[in-house]
């Protein structure tokens, strides 16, 4: 189920397993650990959830019932051409709509005005994910 805005779903923690995605106090991250226990006298199963996050790189652990909900941001996967270098932002314009916007240029790999880049759009924010 999405929300109104189109930018989470809900979903279960049992889902979880490392490559998906999650949001963890509000800040979207990617699952790189995924574990466990039984389930006690009184209790359920619980998941241990280990996740990075997408723009800030910061270490989440998420620990819940494996049947509990959580929110799963959705990661929007898109191509655009580089139209100008602007130092350490860059101007691109999508490859599908047109639509031309500015922002943060990486610093781990090469950025050339003309070429095209892959980028990731998640709750709104946006990043380059690969040049080509």
């Amino acid at each position: 189920m999405a929300d109104d805005m189109g930018q989470k779903m809900i979903g279960q923690v049992k889902d979880l397993k490392p490559g998906r995605y999650v949001i963890i106090d509000g800040v979207p991250c990617k699952v790189v650990n995924y574990e466990t226990s039984k389930p006690g006298k009184h209790g359920s199963a619980k998941a241990r959830v280990t996740a990075i996050g997408i723009f800030t790189g910061a270490k989440k652990e998420l620990v819940k019932p494996v049947d509990a909900n959580c929110e799963i941001p959705i990661v929007d996967k898109r191509r655009g051409q580089v139209i100008a270098d602007l130092g350490d932002r860059v101007q691109i314009m999508d490859m599908e709509n047109y639509e031309t916007f500015e922002m943060e240029k990486p610093s781990d790999f090469e950025i050339e005005a003309g070429k095209e880049v892959e980028y990731t759009v998640v709750m709104g924010q946006k990043m380059i994910t690969r040049g080509r």
